[in-house]
């Protein structure tokens, strides 16, 4: 999410379950030596029962911009955001400063925050007392498209 506080691209998870996306989950997939080819039982797997620990304070937000690209995450990326979750040391969170949200790694420095940026083009913000300052929630999935 860049720093324009467009809301049009905050949406919520589903409410009711039974509408959820349920795609085939067919176990697990090495990434490192090929297992030897079995049957593959075939079961349903909800992705907002495993992505989402606290629905009604869970978002979706899509990412624009490259500020955090050396943190994985993309311009197009879809990321969840829990606002239930305490803020802790070196986070990834959606941050709301002077009337904008941005995507930062959040540190804290004395009495003030450091937003980060995961890009060498961009600037730390530095926040202090002077500004109006949240930090909205903690992102904790990022759901990308592979080309």
């Amino acid at each position: 999410m860049t720093d324009t506080g467009k809301k049009e691209n905050i949406f919520s998870p589903a409410d009711d379950r039974a509408d959820s996306a349920n795609a085939a989950y067919a176990g697990e997939v090495r990434a490192g030596f090929p297992s030897p080819a079995e049957s593959i039982p075939e079961r349903k797997l909800d992705l907002n029962s495993y992505l989402i620990k606290h629905p009604s304070s869970t978002f979706f937000l899509k990412v624009e911009g490259t500020s955090m690209i050396n943190d994985g995450f993309d311009d197009g990326d879809l990321i969840i955001v829990d606002k239930s979750i305490e803020p802790y040391e070196g986070c990834v969170a959606v941050c709301f400063i002077d009337g904008e949200f941005t995507l930062k790694r959040v540190e804290k420095k004395g009495n003030s925050f450091l937003l980060k940026p995961a890009n060498p083009k961009f600037k730390p913000i530095a926040v202090t007392e002077e500004n109006r300052f949240d930090i909205w929630g903690i992102v904790t999935y990022a759901i990308k498209k592979i080309r």
